[in-house]
């Protein structure tokens, strides 16, 4: 089943946002769009895909876990994980 018009332009927006970011080496506006894109595919059932689009960019930081965009992305990435884990126990 295919995302309805709404959520599939939202996406290629979203995909075009990471784009740009990753291409200017702007990883804040990186980790703002991965995480709005990885709620986007949570919201349609595609949780394994969004953790495996946040895990990676969310990893890049060192510091400034204090910010609003870390404290989003830690939160969804432990909804996301969360499941798994209790999967496999």
């Amino acid at each position: 089943m295919s995302p309805e018009p709404d959520a599939a332009k939202a996406q290629a927006h979203f995909e075009r946002a990471i784009a740009i970011a990753r291409a200017q080496k702007a990883k804040s506006w990186e980790l703002r769009a991965a995480t709005s894109l990885a709620r986007l595919w949570r919201d349609h059932g595609n949780r394994q895909q969004a953790r495996e689009l946040l895990a990676p960019v969310y990893g890049w930081f060192t510091e400034g876990f204090d910010t609003l965009d870390l404290k989003e992305a830690k939160a969804m990435l432990d909804e996301l994980t969360e499941p798994a884990i209790a999967a496999e126990g």
